[in-house]
Parts: C-alpha cells; sequence; structure tokens
C-alpha cells in the first residue's frame, strides 16, 4: 500500500517537473548563458563574452517561434 503511495507521488511530481522544465527551460537555458557571458567579460575575454551574449535572445527568440509553432 505505502508503495503504490510513493509510486503515485512520484508520477505526479515527475509529470509537474517535465510541464515546468518544458515551460522554462529556454529562460533558464538563456539565463545560464547570460551568467556564461558576463563571467567571459569580466575575465577578460571581452570578444567572447558579447559573442555568447548575443545567444540570449537567440534562445528566447527560438524558444518563441518554437510557442507559436505548437499553438
Amino acid at each position: 500500500m505505502l508503495y503504490r503511495i510513493f509510486l503515485y507521488t512520484f508520477v505526479l511530481n515527475k509529470k509537474y517537473i517535465m510541464k515546468f522544465l518544458e515551460k522554462y527551460y529556454p529562460v533558464i537555458l538563456a539565463f545560464v548563458s547570460f551568467l556564461f557571458s558576463v563571467t567571459l567579460w569580466f575575465k577578460g575575454y571581452k570578444d567572447e563574452g558579447m559573442f555568447v551574449g548575443i545567444w540570449v535572445p537567440s534562445i528566447l527568440g527560438l524558444a518563441t517561434f518554437f510557442n507559436t509553432l505548437k499553438k
């Protein structure tokens, strides 16, 4: 009985986590890219930091494009 409750809770949490990641995965990737860009910039790699900084709007724009295709 207890294992069924645990299994049911795990499946619900897995579905919730997957929905959360499906919705916010591009935002998380864009934020990591932003942090990487800032890190490169302040370590003295200014050109590389600007190049990686361009990834942020590209990731978000691509995510928006794919979300409009779904609808």
